[in-house]
């Protein structure tokens, strides 16, 4: 793996890793929370969860075009799949076959610093044109494999006390946007509110939530759509779309790929 490209990350690096949710490395112990982070390997009282059988890899289609957002919403490689508490991944364990190490600033290590090769594209120009405006930010998570997604959900269940409480910050291993490497986690480069609401209100919140947009990337958890998503507000964690259905989302006002796409609501795994 690469080694972090910002020598301005040592200051607030060490912040950063501290508030990770479910994109800290297992080794890390004291992570805040969120769907996608990863946590500590919890060695008792861990939940039972169902192992899928075999991991198939992502399949590339024929002409060797991306995948569009127009297709299957279940195909877990086409950037229009809809993740969600009620649209598991089909398989559980399903690992894309085209990820790779954005050249961009990094607050992690791991396969937490990957994502599929059009979404790192797509993040180092909008990490590029943030910088230049003047709102620097880092990756602080990125793909996360069904095996860590065991890991992450099993600690917040245990730190919550219930699968209940764990279900509004932590999806559940196969229903996590981050394993489909489409989504990632940023934060403001001097570790300030990062993964917490106030993250919104710092230079890198404040712009993501204006520009995301023109490189195809929506907030996938928004105040107010958590009836829709199941999902606390996460105004760090975005989620790659496309250009087109990004823009128009934003021209219409909607705040949740179900609504987009005419999906239902999954507020919860019932």
């Amino acid at each position: 793996m690469a080694l972090l490209r910002a020598p301005v990350l040592v200051a607030g690096l060490a912040a950063v890793l501290v508030l990770l949710t479910g994109c800290v490395p297992p080794e890390e112990t004291t992570p805040s929370p969120s769907t996608t982070a990863a946590a500590p390997d919890p060695s008792e009282g861990a939940t039972s969860l169902p192992v899928p059988s075999q991991s198939p890899k992502a399949t590339k289609k024929k002409d060797g075009r991306a995948p569009d957002a127009r297709e299957d919403h279940t195909d877990p490689a086409s950037i229009g799949v809809v993740v969600n508490k009620r649209r598991p991944l089909v398989p559980l364990d399903y690992h894309p076959d085209d990820l790779r190490q954005p050249a961009v600033s990094i607050g992690t290590g791991g396969e937490s610093a990957l994502l599929r090769d059009a979404v790192a594209d797509a993040t180092e120009k909008m990490f590029s044109a943030a910088a230049a405006d003047g709102a620097p930010m880092i990756m602080v998570s990125g793909f996360r494999s069904y095996a860590t997604q065991v890991d992450t959900y099993n600690h917040w269940v245990l730190q919550h006390g219930s699968e209940a409480a764990a279900d509004m910050i932590s999806a559940r291993p196969g229903y996590s946007e981050h394993q489909t490497g489409l989504s990632m986690d940023i934060g403001d480069i001097t570790g300030a509110c990062n993964l917490q609401q106030c993250f919104a209100d710092t230079a890198a919140g404040a712009w993501a939530a204006r520009n995301a947009v023109r490189f195809g990337f929506i907030i996938r958890y928004s105040p107010g759509e958590e009836k829709v998503t199941g999902y606390s507000p996460e105004p760090w964690h975005l989620r790659y779309v496309g250009k087109k259905v990004a823009g128009k989302m934003d021209q219409r006002g909607i705040g949740s790929l179900e609504e987009y796409f005419g999906l239902p609501a999954a507020p919860d795994y019932s």
